[in-house]
């Protein structure tokens, strides 16, 4: 476990070194863990280095035992890193500040600086076998550091705030950077769906990543991106009311407030969490409705945050003066309308707190899960309270019977304190009921296990398509095969196989080193070379004509055999193209950089060009209406690489293929592809064929490698082998 703090704080008083446990959500989830799971953190313990001897690290290396490792810091990194990039430039940024947002290279060089110590204090304590589980925003670029330093280790991240929108992300000078930090983790957990299509989108346009179900292929790695929304010890909080203690705490809260409504507000003091907002909103509510005044109170309970920031400071100030201002206008002799307590607040009283408030106010301007909701509902054990949440709080996705507003709309949270404080019992009951049993199952021990299973599935992956590889010793074993047989059989894909993409399809055509190598493999009578292509069987014609291979367009539509004519593959009707056409027409207009291209046997609506975003919910949109038209005609609706192509059924490189496999007997037989259309191809292939598959997917390829320049290195190198040994 590696975070920006241990889950325990060093102190030193007297010249003696003391501990004190963290009450923090992630040490509770990651406690609860069973032992089976051995846990070590690694983490900066709370006290500055320059003021620390080589003694006193020792000493609280000591106090810290086997399961803490400390990360000592100094001054300058504190001011640079901590309070500088994390919380002045990150913090604001991911939370939709910008114009907070501070860009200072000497904080962007000293964040690199501590996650380098991190990596050299985690390379250290690392043993084989080893999951590192990396947290938050304080170290995005470790995951990088790790894999470059450890190379193959398990490594998960989480990141505990939002993750923003590409426009505000790619406010960031140093967003690549981050990105590519981040996307060395095997799994990368958000809190919400909406984090992590934010994430998606700003690899895609960042990166030029693409993912396919949840899954990014980065170099030759899979990386899973999902949601795991953080729960609570739903137990720690239900049962609390029940402690003698809490009860005794709450009677002296009723004692004080009398028996008012209580409104509660507990954050700490935190701009992203719109307490200034939240206040002015009840100042107006007291305002708008005078006859709720004397019988509402209430509780702000602020807890101080970044004390050193300045940011901070002057918003207290405010809070402070703005509590004044409403006490003087709403007060009256023995009723004060709000309670301000800026303090930590402990457990116990914390629960009072919850146990007794009617109506717990939470409505952050921006907040990446928010534990205090969750918490106020597991405390009501008697079904009384309502909860008011802010619909920019991650939270909201899970705690739908919530009253939510939006949090910079006073008007809406007026009119929900007053809907909260009226709200009949059977229906408070009814909400909170609803909302316990959800948090009760998915609690902060279930989150942490959830994560630590789909990062152990992301390890199966990895370890199928390892053995699936195209090793040097598979190779060797390969070309040796080649060389020894007589009758040999070659199936190579077009694009992304011999070829990289192109932005437009007809500028993809091939390069002189291409057409050698192909030339070279052709001219010995030993080998066939079928080149199997979803492009028309013109352009086919026009770039590899002059060539005696076989050819295969439209992805089976039409064959050429080697110096032979265009056959139909077989007959096919293209009313259905009537329909079709003016709807992808359509959507290329509506998509600025996309366009239609019509062969004999499809239509296809090409977006490579187009704006990702846009595009992928125009490629949603339209395979659904085309689905719909294409219910009762022979055709098919496939999406590929930056694509989508209808077709007509019963055409498939599978089918065209067997034009060459079930009418000889091959001693070699190799095939090569990247999309789903080569699928059917491998799937219709002896069982010792040589099936490779470009980039890492699951696929029924028997290989996998990592690009096209791999095929075509293969290739040349057979080509060269055969040539030799002539």
């Amino acid at each position: 476990m590696v975070a920006n703090r241990l889950p325990v704080s060093v102190t030193r008083r007297s010249g003696r070194i003391s501990l004190e446990p963290s009450a923090g959500g992630l040490a509770t989830g990651l406690a609860s863990l069973p032992p089976s799971y051995g846990r070590l953190w690694v983490g900066w313990p709370g006290v500055v280095a320059d003021r620390l001897s080589g003694k006193d690290r020792e000493r609280i290396a000591g106090e810290l035992g086997d399961s803490y490792q400390p990360v000592f810091l100094a001054e300058k990194h504190l001011r640079n890193y901590y309070r500088g990039f994390c919380n002045k430039t990150i913090w604001p940024l991911f939370h939709y500040f910008p114009e907070r947002t501070v860009h200072e290279i000497r904080f962007w060089e000293s964040y690199r600086q501590v996650n380098e110590i991190f990596c050299d204090r985690v390379a250290k304590i690392a043993k084989p076998g080893d999951c590192i589980w990396v947290h938050d925003y304080h170290l995005m670029l470790l995951p990088r550091l790790l894999r470059q330093r450890l190379g193959d280790v398990e490594i998960g991240f989480f990141l505990h705030i939002p993750f923003p929108s590409f426009e505000l992300f790619r406010l960031l000078p140093w967003r690549r950077e981050i990105l590519e930090g981040v996307l060395n983790a095997d799994l990368i957990g958000f809190h919400t769906f909406d984090y992590v299509r934010h994430f998606f989108s700003s690899a895609s346009r960042l990166l030029g990543l693409e993912h396919n179900f949840g899954n990014i292929n980065v170099d030759d790695r899979i990386v899973r991106v999902d949601a795991f929304p953080m729960g609570i010890d739903y137990r720690k909080y239900s049962s609390a009311v029940a402690a003698d203690e809490v009860k005794e705490e709450v009677e002296r809260i009723r004692r004080k407030v009398g028996e008012h409504k209580i409104i509660l507000s507990v954050d700490r003091l935190d701009y992203t969490k719109g307490i200034i907002q939240r206040l002015e909103a009840f100042d107006l509510f007291l305002s708008e409705n005078p006859s709720w005044k004397q019988k509402v109170t209430l509780i702000m309970v602020a807890v101080p945050s970044r004390t050193g920031v300045e940011d901070y400071r002057e918003m207290r100030r405010n809070l402070e003066q703005l509590v004044g201002r409403i006490t003087g206008e709403h007060a009256s002799i023995g009723w004060m309308p709000v309670w301000y307590l800026y303090r930590f607040v402990p457990f116990k009283r914390l629960s009072a707190l919850y146990s007794v408030a009617d109506v717990a106010l939470v409505t952050p301007l921006r907040d990446g899960m928010n534990l205090i909701a969750k918490e106020f509902v597991a405390a009501k054990t008697d079904g009384r309270g309502v909860l008011i949440l802010s619909e920019m709080a991650g939270a909201a996705g899970e705690l739908g019977e919530a009253l939510t507003v939006n949090a910079n709309n006073k008007a809406e949270i007026v009119k929900a304190i007053g809907r909260a404080l009226e709200m009949p019992l059977q229906e408070q009951v009814r909400r909170n009921r609803l909302m316990q049993q959800r948090l009760a199952r998915y609690t902060v021990s279930r989150w942490a296990a959830a994560f630590l299973h789909a990062l152990s599935e992301v390890r199966e992956i990895r370890r199928k398509l390892e053995v699936l590889k195209l090793t040097d010793s598979a190779r060797s074993r390969l070309v040796a095969h080649y060389m020894r047989a007589r009758r040999r059989l070659f199936m190579l894909d077009y694009d992304g196989t011999l070829v990289g993409f192109a932005e437009r399809p007809e500028r993809a055509g091939p390069d002189a080193e291409i057409l050698d190598i192909l030339r070279q493999l052709s001219i010995d009578r030993r080998n066939e070379v079928v080149v199997v292509s979803g492009r028309d069987k013109a352009t086919m014609e026009k770039w590899l004509g002059e060539l005696d291979v076989s050819l295969v367009a439209e992805h089976g539509g039409w064959i050429r055999k080697r110096n032979g004519r265009w056959k139909n593959a077989e007959v096919m009707h293209e009313d259905w193209k009537k329909t079709i056409r003016p709807i992808l027409e359509l959507y290329a207009e509506r998509t600025p950089g996309s366009i239609v291209e019509e062969k004999e046997f499809s239509l296809v609506w090409h977006y490579r060009r187009a704006e990702q975003t846009i595009a992928e919910a125009r490629t949603k949109e339209l395979k659904e209406v085309v689905l719909n038209l294409t219910a009762n005609m022979d055709v098919g609706v496939y999406e590929g690489s930056k694509i989508l192509e209808v077709r007509s059924l019963g055409i498939n490189k599978g089918h065209a293929v067997e034009e060459w496999i079930s009418h000889k007997r091959w001693n070699f037989v190799l095939a090569a592809g990247d999309d789903y259309t080569d699928e059917d191809m491998f799937e219709v292939l002896p069982k010792k064929a040589y099936s490779i598959k470009v980039g890492f997917h699951i696929s029924k390829a028997r290989f996998n490698v990592e690009s096209a320049l791999q095929i075509r290195r293969l290739l040349k190198e057979l080509s060269e082998s055969a040539n030799d040994k002539s």
